[in-house]
């Protein structure tokens, strides 16, 4: 006696050894010997053997139209005889009856089954989809197949051009196409990306960073929406001053200037007004919203993404030649350069003159101060606010030596090609517009300090900087209290400080409360997005400079020697660089001469190799 049973969800064949009414050992084709409940077997039988039964039902199953089968069943319940003896028109040996059961029993679309031996037909539209569903796999494993071919030989797929962005950050894991760029990946050990350059769906890495970047924090594009127009107030009081900027080239967003009158006395009032754009953008307007969304002006090589439309920046930026709303804060200094008192106001300026660093630099700088002559129009008031600024710089910090502060790298891109110049930090330039700002932002700090009213300041103690809605020491600058209010064109905190200043200024109620849940949302975004903004800066000045060495095919370059792992920081490019090959006998502080490797635009990595030391070790 043989018996065809189902075990585990399949069906078996077996001979029986041994039959004890509710179980039987029965003997396999192979030999395997296993026991079998009585109510798992569907079918007993004497012939043909056991070893031949599954080849001849398999035969038989695969003539058996399963269409025809689905068409032949009705739609009630059934049991797998009463289909095979309709099918046959007879009754069925046991290779049929087995037959019919496995084209049932394999054929989980068609029939559902009910029970040990029982199916029902599935309805039409279920059927349906179902088949649909499997030709679209069947398809889509036709299409996955082909992307592979296409990618393992070099080529991108027509179809993964609109979604490099998705492939390349952020993949639908599901897609038979990001399925596809990983299969290929693996069988060509490389990155999705990698992979994607080498079949040249990477024509410009340059694009590929600055995109990567746009579609994680700028997901709707780095553009505006349609927004209504700037207000700016015309009915402000016209200060009896005309104020100067200073500036790179290349600013449009000019948030500060200054002025300088003589008093009687020997006394001079200086000025330093603010672009006041809080006066126009209100709170949870249309403006506001965006800028709260952006947060900070995005600065990078070649470009920036500002915080305001440019239309807005326009309105309030202060362009020579205009009368621009400002807040002032204006300073009586005495002929020692002690300050006498301090007022702010809410008023408009006479913008006289957008000085730029490429053109003031080389008049007024150290050269010109050591021979007591500067050769510009607005000299001398240089020169008196290049004395006042020693003079805050020695009362914030003391009179003992300072550190060498290390060159600012300027960079400029023009068509692919890349320029990079060295700018040492420090000049007599960097030392007026620092010393006015930080007197301007710690005063204001101060103000709103002792009048108990919040804001969101900048604190530091224990060497670590951060925001905070209560003020505190800035360890780092050596005052009291400080805050950013001197940029509200292309920060929002300074935006937000500007308001409470203002506020204040009118004798009106802060616009802030303590612990106002809109101020300490824009504290938290603020310092999550303006770290990663100055992230973004650094790996696009890190792409630019790799782009620099190869663009002056330079075979060796030179650099210093840093404390920690054998790193070293280049001379001309504003780079670091671990370099495995430097001798024991290199000191931190030494410059040496190293071969420049292969360099990698995607991965921004490079290799240097030691060559020769060029001198001792410096500061």
């Amino acid at each position: 006696m043989n018996v065809f049973y189902e075990e585990d969800g399949e069906l078996k064949v077996g001979a029986v050894l041994a039959d004890n009414d509710t179980s039987l050992q029965v003997e396999a084709p192979h030999g395997k010997r296993s026991k079998v409940k009585a109510s798992a077997v569907l079918l007993r039988f004497e012939s043909p053997a056991h070893t031949a039964f599954m080849a001849g039902v398999q035969q038989q199953a695969d003539a058996i139209d399963i269409d025809f089968l689905w068409q032949c069943c009705g739609a009630d319940e059934f049991g797998y005889d009463t289909l095979a003896r309709e099918y046959y028109g007879q009754t069925p040996d046991a290779l049929q009856s087995a037959a019919v059961l496995t084209r049932l029993h394999c054929a989980p679309m068609y029939f559902y089954k009910k029970g040990r031996g029982r199916y029902k037909a599935a309805p039409e539209e279920s059927l349906k989809a179902a088949l649909a569903s499997v030709e679209r796999k069947r398809l889509q494993a036709l299409a996955k197949a082909a992307y592979v071919d296409e990618l393992a030989a070099g080529c991108m797929p027509a179809v993964f051009q609109p979604l490099l962005d998705t492939l390349l950050y952020k993949p639908d894991k599901n897609s038979i196409e990001w399925k596809a760029l990983e299969e290929a990946s693996a069988m060509a050990k490389l990155s999705p990306a990698r992979l994607l350059e080498r079949c040249g769906g990477l024509p410009d890495l340059h694009l590929f960073h600055l995109r990567r970047f746009l579609f994680e924090h700028f997901p709707k594009g780095p553009g505006f929406p349609e927004l209504p127009a700037a207000t700016v107030p015309v009915d402000l009081p016209l200060a009896e001053v005309e104020a100067y900027s200073i500036d790179d080239a290349e600013t449009t967003e000019i948030d500060d200037a200054f002025s300088l009158q003589e008093l009687p006395g020997g006394n001079r009032r200086l000025g330093i007004h603010i672009a006041a754009p809080a006066l126009g953008i209100l709170p949870d307007s249309p403006l506001d919203t965006v800028a709260r969304e952006r947060l900070s002006t995005v600065y990078f090589p070649g470009g920036k993404i500002t915080m305001l439309p440019d239309e807005v920046v326009a309105a309030y930026t202060l362009a020579a030649g205009r009368e621009c709303p400002a807040l002032s804060i204006y300073f009586d200094i005495a002929p020692d350069f002690s300050l006498l008192s301090h007022d702010t106001r809410v008023e408009r300026v006479r913008i006289a003159g957008n000085l730029r660093h490429d053109t003031l630099e080389p008049v007024f700088n150290a050269a010109a101060l050591s021979r007591g002559s500067i050769d510009h129009p607005q000299g001398a008031a240089l020169a008196w606010l290049w004395q006042f600024s020693g003079h805050l710089l020695i009362a914030r910090k003391g009179d003992g030596p300072r550190g060498e502060d290390r060159p600012e790298f300027v960079f400029r891109v023009d068509g692919g090609k890349v320029s990079i110049t060295r700018r040492q930090r420090g000049t007599p330039i960097d030392q007026v517009v620092a010393e006015l700002m930080i007197l301007a932002n710690s005063t204001w700090a101060g103000e709103l300090h002792r009048d108990g009213h919040c804001a969101l300041f900048r604190v530091q103690s224990g060497g670590k900087v951060r925001t905070s809605t209560a003020a505190g020491p800035h360890d780092g600058l050596g005052v009291a209290q400080y805050m950013w209010a001197s940029s509200p064109l292309r920060r929002y905190t300074d935006l937000v400080n500007q308001r409470q200043l203002i506020a204040r200024a009118r004798k009106q109620p802060p616009v802030y409360q303590s612990k106002d849940t809109a101020l300490l949302a824009a504290m938290r975004d603020f310092e999550v997005a303006y770290d990663v903004y100055n992230e973004f800066q650094r790996t696009m000045e890190r792409y630019w400079s790799l782009r620099w060495l190869l663009q002056e095919q330079a075979p060796a370059v030179t650099g210093v020697v840093l404390m920690r792992e054998n790193q070293v920081r280049l001379d001309a490019v504003p780079l670091l660089q671990k370099v495995s090959s430097l001798p024991p006998m290199v000191t931190p502080g030494q410059r040496v001469e190293l071969a420049v490797g292969a360099i990698d635009l995607l991965d921004l990595n490079f290799e240097l190799e030691f060559k020769a030391v060029l001198d001792d070790a410096v500061s």
